[in-house]
C-alpha cells in the first residue's frame, strides 16, 4: 500500500472518530494498568464488569493488597485466566509499593518488569494514560494491517515494527484506538463487514474466491451409475 491511500485511510478514520477512547473502564493509571492486565485473553466488557464491582472497593496498589489473592478473585473470578492474573495483581501492587511509591511508572522498562505486563500492556498504559505515541499491536490491530496489507508482518512486533515507520506523526497518538475499533466492529475475523466499511474503497484485500461446483458433463454422471 502506498503513502497516499495510507493518509487517506487514517484522515477518514479520524473523521469518523477525532477522539477515540478505550472502551476499558479507568480514572487513573493504577486502574488502566490493571484493567489491561485483566484484559489479556479476555473482552473489555468482561474486564468492565468485574473492575466496576472491584474499583469502588480497591483501586489503589495497597487497597488490592488489602483485599489479598483471594479476595481478589472474588472480583476478577468472571475472567479468563483468574487465577494467575490475580496472583500478577497482588505481586505487581507489592512492586508498585516497593519501588514507585505506589504509582504507576512512565517508563517502558519499569512497566515491563511488573508480573504480568508485557510489551503490548506496557504500549496502552505509555499511549492512553501518558500520551506517548506508541502503537499496541493486539489481534485486531494484526488481521487489520495484514489484511487491508496497511502494514504487512508475519508477527505482532513486525507489525508494530512497520505501523511506526509508515504512520505519520500526527497519526500515531490515535491509530492503535482506530484500527481496535475497526477490527473490533467492521474488518472482523470472520466476515468482515466490507459493506459498511468507510474505508473499503482504499483496503486493498481479496477476499476469497466462493468455491463454485465444478459442472459435470452428463457422459460422467451415466459411466458413474454403470
Amino acid at each position: 500500500m502506498n503513502k497516499v491511500k495510507r493518509i487517506e485511510i487514517l484522515e477518514r478514520l479520524r473523521e469518523n472518530n477525532p477522539n477515540p477512547q478505550t472502551e476499558l473502564n479507568w480514572s487513573t493509571p493504577f486502574e488502566l494498568l490493571i484493567a489491561v492486565l485483566l484484559s489479556a485473553q479476555a473482552t473489555d466488557v468482561s474486564v468492565n464488569k468485574a473492575t466496576d464491582k472491584l474499583y469502588p472497593v480497591a483501586n489503589t496498589p495497597q487497597g488490592i493488597l488489602d483485599l489479598g489473592v483471594d479476595g481478589l478473585k472474588e472480583y476478577i473470578k468472571t475472567i479468563g485466566l483468574f487465577n494467575s492474573k490475580a496472583e500478577n495483581t497482588i505481586k505487581t501492587c507489592k512492586i508498585l509499593l516497593e519501588k514507585h511509591n505506589g504509582e504507576v511508572p512512565e517508563d517502558r522498562a519499569a512497566l515491563e518488569a511488573l508480573p504480568g505486563v508485557g510489551r503490548k500492556t506496557a504500549n496502552v498504559v505509555l499511549n492512553t494514560a501518558f500520551g506517548w505515541p506508541t502503537i499496541a499491536v493486539d489481534t485486531h490491530i494484526y488481521r487489520v494491517s495484514n489484511r487491508t496489507k496497511f502494514a504487512m508482518g508475519k508477527t505482532v512486533d513486525d507489525v508494530e515494527e512497520k505501523l511506526l515507520k509508515v504512520v505519520p506523526k500526527e497519526f500515531k497518538l490515535d491509530v492503535h484506538h482506530w484500527l481496535i475499533l475497526h477490527g473490533r466492529y467492521t474488518c472482523v475475523a470472520r466476515k468482515p463487514r466490507c459493506g459498511s466499511c468507510i474505508i473499503e474503497d482504499l483496503c486493498e484485500y481479496s477476499p476469497p474466491k466462493e468455491s463454485v461446483p465444478r459442472r459435470i458433463n452428463p457422459s460422467e454422471t451415466i459411466a458413474r451409475s454403470k
